[in-house]
């Protein structure tokens, strides 16, 4: 039950938080402040209380399955792994984070204000638990309502265009997974007689090569669109310049990671044969989006757009590394994910603190900060030098281990994305430039980081330095979870390359990957190599 609790928690809380703006204005900001920390609490327990090492077998941590709608073939089905409680952890840490951003920046609707956050927050971790497609798919939508919201009403000058845009994008695609679920749920209830969205069952349906195209196309329309990747990126930057700063870091830090989550844990186990097919397409689409995002965040003068486009060629380095098929991109992955989540995060932070000083956003009328708050540029050096892979931060270990992966499956593409790491150089250290060294245009007071901004700005620098300097508890929770992605993905031995034609093997696919051709085990399908 202590995963249904976690859902629950948030979702009262919030409504609690609505209702008591009635009796007392700040009555909203404590309520959801100790939601998120009972939830972050309960999550701390669980990593605590169960030790990687103590996995075996199964990677599944907790598991909760009781029958819900069982006509239809509804259950309610949650699971935690170390793949989603890593998540978890990021997501109720940086929702403290949002709530202590929001405590002075929001002072209309303060009430509505934290139901929304704390309603995305609960459909983001229902995203990171359910295991049934059905309750995935409404989960999916739940985070969707509240961030527009959260957009529309609290956002900056034009931040209607920007959350209908958000809402369009995110909720077509959406609409494209709920035909793909649909899809396999029909096809697995016509093999079996049993018509179910239980994504443990359906893990063993056999999918015709066209049907499986189809269906893994769906999923990747929502699963791309929330990443972003190009050319599917462009509601991103209008969704973070126009989001009120605990939006900015709550879509950033963990709705974009909802996609990549969605690529581990569904494209890659239930459509393997396909998800190789497209492999070398969809490592290309990574490397664009690293350069291409790149190229763009060094081209803006409006520091939320510009680390908005960071997120765009950061979240390449996600695709190359999810269809490179090896543990060590994935580690890498899953680094990437929680990294990026505090790095990126943490600039928008400072992106807000700056504009509540000064209102504006552009950088071309800042400049010279550093000697008025060294506080905040030295907070803003650590984090810019984190979003350039600087040794000894968090990002540093995920773009090395996901980039390590993807040479073993493709060089070329491997060395176009190193690139994308001699420009992030080039953009983070722009930021510091143009903010904190340069002189400024026009003499403007600025106050340093207050206690409280200090009390925000603290642990997010202590984590990234600890994933920096020590990852392996990470790497060690995500590896069971991984290596059970993966188990599709296994390289096909010489006895059963010999075999591969004789009916009682595994089906296998042959797909060329740089200079490499890789055998790959799959479920379903019946491709052999030629």
């Amino acid at each position: 039950m202590i995963l249904v609790w976690l859902i629950v928690i948030l979702m009262v809380g919030g409504l609690l938080a609505w209702l008591s703006k009635k009796w007392h204005p700040v009555l909203p900001r404590w309520i959801a402040l100790f939601a998120v920390l009972a939830d972050l609490g309960l999550a701390l327990y669980l990593w605590l209380r169960t030790p990687a090492a103590t996995l075996g077998a199964s990677p599944w941590l907790v598991r909760l399955e009781v029958p819900w709608i069982p006509q239809w073939g509804v259950n309610f089905i949650l699971a935690l792994d170390g793949l989603s409680l890593l998540m978890l952890l990021l997501s109720f840490f940086l929702g403290t984070l949002a709530v202590l951003i929001s405590w002075r920046e929001i002072r209309t609707k303060s009430g509505f204000f934290h139901f929304n956050l704390l309603w995305v927050l609960a459909g983001i971790t229902g995203v990171f638990l359910t295991m049934d497609l059905f309750l995935f798919y409404f989960f999916w939508e739940v985070m969707l309502i509240p961030m527009y919201f959260l957009i529309g009403v609290w956002g900056h000058a034009n931040r209607n265009y920007a959350a209908y845009k958000f809402f369009i994008f995110t909720q077509a695609s959406g609409l494209l997974m709920l035909l793909a679920i649909l899809g396999l749920y029909f096809i697995h209830g016509s093999q079996t007689g049993i018509y179910t969205f239980n994504y443990f069952e359906l893990l063993d349906t056999a999918l015709a090569p066209v049907a499986a195209r189809l269906l893994m196309f769906g999923f990747l329309a929502a699963f791309l669109v929330k990443l972003p990747v190009v050319p599917f990126h462009s509601w991103l930057p209008d969704a973070h310049s126009e989001a009120p700063t605990a939006g900015s870091v709550i879509l950033a830090g963990l709705l974009l990671k909802t996609g990549a989550y969605g690529l581990l844990r569904f494209v890659l186990p239930l459509f393997p044969t396909a998800a190789v097919e497209f492999a070398p397409w969809a490592m290309l689409l990574g490397v664009i989006g690293i350069i291409y995002g790149a190229i763009l965040a060094f081209s803006q003068t409006d520091l939320k757009r510009l680390v908005a486009y960071t997120s765009v060629s950061h979240m390449g380095f996600i695709i190359l590394g999810v269809f490179a098929f090896n543990e060590w991109a994935l580690q890498g992955i899953v680094m990437q994910m929680i990294a990026h989540g505090l790095s990126t995060g943490a600039l928008f932070i400072i992106a807000g603190f700056l504009y509540e000083r000064l209102h504006t956003r552009d950088i071309q009328l800042m400049g010279g900060f550093w000697s008025k708050a060294p506080k905040m540029g030295v907070i803003a050096l650590i984090f810019v030098m984190a979003s350039l892979g600087l040794p000894g931060l968090g990002n540093f270990i995920a773009e090395f281990l996901t980039l390590v992966g993807s040479w073993q499956a493709n060089n070329w593409l491997t060395v176009f994305a190193t690139i994308g790491l001699v420009m992030a150089t080039v953009y983070s250290l722009r930021i510091m430039q143009k903010v904190f060294f340069e002189p400024a245009p026009m003499e403007q007071a600025l106050p340093d980081l207050t206690s409280r901004e200090m009390l925000i700005a603290t642990p997010m620098v202590l984590m990234i330095l600890w994933l920096g300097l020590y990852p392996q508890p990470v790497l060690d929770t995500a590896r069971p979870s991984i290596k059970q992605q993966l188990q599709a993905y296994q390289p096909a031995s010489l006895e059963e390359k010999s075999l591969v034609a004789v009916p009682i093997a595994p089906p296998a696919v042959q797909v060329q990957l740089g200079d490499t051709v890789h055998f790959y085990k799959t479920r379903g399908g019946t491709h052999e190599p030629k």
